[in-house]
């Protein structure tokens, strides 16, 4: 009896022992790379969304115009490369080091919020995404009012947010943003003049 229980005490130690050593492990892991939580582009700006409060909504409506969600951030379709660039600003040179988009714009003016997700090949320089990126919407030609700020964020090195509209609804994104998104962080956040 003494040994079943010897035995058994020993088997709850080890187990102890290895669920505390496996929790660390995954803790340091997990803030490493927060990004893994998120499967798709489109979950990364539903993530941003829920924290978003009531008075701060607007119409949105999310996806490529063929498939597109109302009230809600939804998938781009990347092989609509022309209106990639046209609505959301992504310049042509970039298309192809991209796997999965979504997007939200702003209802009745694109110009007063765009945002979108990317989620990036592996061995893609973020950096250099966002900088091509950055040239291309500063260098756009603006109809029906032109947008205050562009904001580019790195989300975990995989997943790339960009947006751009009116300075009060990006204050108030970036904001979410990063309150969302753990590990997040402003790589570009420029005037549009």
């Amino acid at each position: 009896m003494k040994k079943t229980v010897t035995l058994f005490l020993v088997g709850i130690m080890i187990l102890t022992l290895f669920g505390c050593g496996n929790k660390q492990g995954s803790s340091s892991e997990g803030e490493e790379n927060e990004t893994s939580k998120y499967a798709t582009s489109l979950e990364v700006l539903q993530a941003v969304l829920e924290v978003y409060k009531e008075e701060d909504l607007f119409a949105i409506y999310g996806g490529n115009q063929e498939n597109a969600i109302m009230d809600a951030p939804g998938t781009f379709d990347i092989s609509k490369t022309e209106e990639l660039e046209t609505t959301l600003g992504l310049p042509e040179s970039q298309i192809s080091n991209i796997d999965d988009a979504a997007s939200m714009v702003h209802m009745m003016n694109a110009n007063t919020f765009t945002g979108a997700t990317y989620h990036l090949k592996e061995g893609i320089d973020i950096n250099d995404f966002a900088d091509t990126t950055k040239s291309n919407i500063l260098g756009k030609t603006w109809l029906c009012g032109q947008p205050d700020t562009l904001l580019i964020i790195d989300v975990g090195g995989s997943y790339v947010i960009t947006a751009y509209g009116e300075v009060k609804i990006m204050e108030t994104f970036k904001t979410n943003v990063l309150s969302a998104i753990s590990g997040a962080k402003v790589i570009v956040e420029v005037s549009i003049a």
